[in-house]
């Protein structure tokens, strides 16, 4: 007669890979591990993207010299006018303008920062 189920059989967990025996229905190797499958499951979403904003919050990229402007749809450098990237504001540290989809892929683990 064949068993019903290999209980003897190791899986790997899905949080961190790691080999382990489960016990009755355990489906993680630990309490860490669980917590942070939960956390993964539990995610808050990301803000949407404002679909329309106000000129001076948003960004303009110089289409000649690729310049990035916060409210100024002429580029300062070579006077040609800009095309429309979308809502952002100025970094805090550096002065830069900054997109808000930019610092949304950054925060989502994407490597999207200029």
């Amino acid at each position: 007669m064949t068993p019903l189920r290999n209980v003897a059989v190791t899986i790997p967990c899905p949080v961190c890979a790691q080999p382990f025996t489960p016990a009755g229905r355990q489906r993680v190797c630990s309490a860490t591990c669980r917590q942070a499958a939960w956390r993964r499951r539990q995610a808050a979403p990301l803000p949407s993207i404002p679909r329309r904003t106000s000129r001076a919050s948003t960004i303009y990229a110089c289409p000649t010299c690729d310049a990035r402007a916060l409210g100024d749809q002429r580029c300062a450098d070579c006077g040609t006018f800009c095309r429309k990237l979308g809502p952002g504001a100025p970094c805090p540290h550096c002065d830069e303008p900054i997109l808000l989809a930019d610092l949304l892929l950054a925060l989502a683990g994407g490597d999207a920062m200029p």
